[in-house]
């Protein structure tokens, strides 16, 4: 049986090697927005990003956490499909580890990136500035859609990730 899908703040990861673009939705799940862009640290003890990221869960009361898993067109998986499990592994760890009870689950991010760039665009941004807003909006483009597949089926979107 499905889990429920409740009405509360959802936030989308896009996970890269150099930056981890954040989006966040209202608290009503009807608009996703950018919020920030990280620098990636790969220093697994240090691990910065995933700090911020839990922090800015416990702040915002973030009910789930969609973090973007970047399968190939034919549904394959690659190595940077890899680096995101091992993120929102690594999520759900330090999570776990402050008593923060948000969920962590993993939904297709398909052409994300490529939306993003085309978002920027149209919005009159220049290529060169894309690269600092691209993970964001990134982000913002799953996160949208999986809130709509939320409220649309009633389900949580993605699958859910252990620790």
């Amino acid at each position: 049986m499905p889990e429920g899908f409740e009405r509360g703040v959802r936030m989308g990861v896009d996970v890269g090697q150099v930056r981890v673009g954040i989006a966040l939705t209202d608290p009503e799940c009807v608009l996703a927005t950018p919020h920030q862009t990280l620098k990636r640290d790969t220093n697994p003890r240090k691990a910065f990003d995933v700090k911020i990221i839990t922090r800015l869960c416990e702040e915002r009361d973030v009910v789930t956490v969609y973090v973007g898993l970047p399968l190939s067109l034919d549904g394959a998986e690659n190595r940077s499909t890899q680096m995101a499990r091992d993120y929102a592994a690594a999520l759900v760890r330090r999570l776990g580890s402050r008593g923060c009870t948000t969920a962590v689950r993993l939904v297709d991010e398909r052409l994300s990136t490529v939306a993003g760039h085309r978002a920027l665009w149209d919005s009159g941004i220049s290529r060169r500035h894309h690269m600092d807003k691209v993970d964001q909006a990134a982000a913002v483009t799953f996160l949208q859609s999986a809130v709509e597949q939320g409220l649309r089926t009633g389900a949580e979107p993605g699958d859910p990730v252990q620790g």
